[in-house]
């Protein structure tokens, strides 16, 4: 699409956000189908073939573990959201639509896509404990941890009240 690696530019960062920043909706809609199938296809298929949680549960960390730190760009992945939520699909239909759910109403209320990714996958592990296998909660709890790492400067930021908003520039 003739754009500049993400990578390089704006936050540096190669997830859907900066790549809208960087190139637009379509180019960012394409990164963040592609992430999320990143979770969901292994997780998906685990699930079909080896019917096992704590087995397809570790496939889902390892899909956002190879997220955030790919072998084939110097381990300097995106911040995992898409993933994250790509691998929750994979799980369950019905967990993964909850987490837009709860996306979308903390996006939309505080207009912070960062926040609204945090505020999602700390609640996650607590939803995973009530109402799936205690494996999946355990991983998403790794899962948590890694994105709140991920996210340590957007957290710095929304501490100091600077963190960009949705919809502005």
């Amino acid at each position: 699409m003739n754009l500049p690696d993400p990578r390089e530019t704006g936050s540096g960062n190669p997830g859907a956000t900066n790549v809208l920043r960087v190139g637009g909706k379509l180019p960012a809609g394409l990164t963040l189908l592609g992430d999320a199938l990143k979770g969901l296809l292994p997780v998906a298929i685990t699930a079909l073939v080896i019917p096992h949680p704590p087995t397809i549960a570790l496939v889902a960390l390892a899909a956002f573990m190879g997220h955030l730190y790919p072998i084939f760009f110097d381990f300097r992945g995106g911040k995992g959201v898409a993933t994250a939520l790509g691998a929750l699909f994979g799980i369950s239909m019905q967990y993964g639509l909850l987490a837009v759910v709860i996306w979308l109403a903390v996006c939309l209320t505080f207009r912070m896509s960062s926040l609204a990714a945090l505020v999602t996958f700390c609640i996650a592990p607590l939803i995973l404990l009530v109402k799936a296998d205690a494996a999946y909660a355990v991983i998403y709890v790794f899962i948590a941890a890694f994105l709140c790492y991920s996210h340590r400067d957007n957290i710095r930021r929304i501490l100091a009240g600077t963190e960009s908003k949705v919809g502005k520039s």
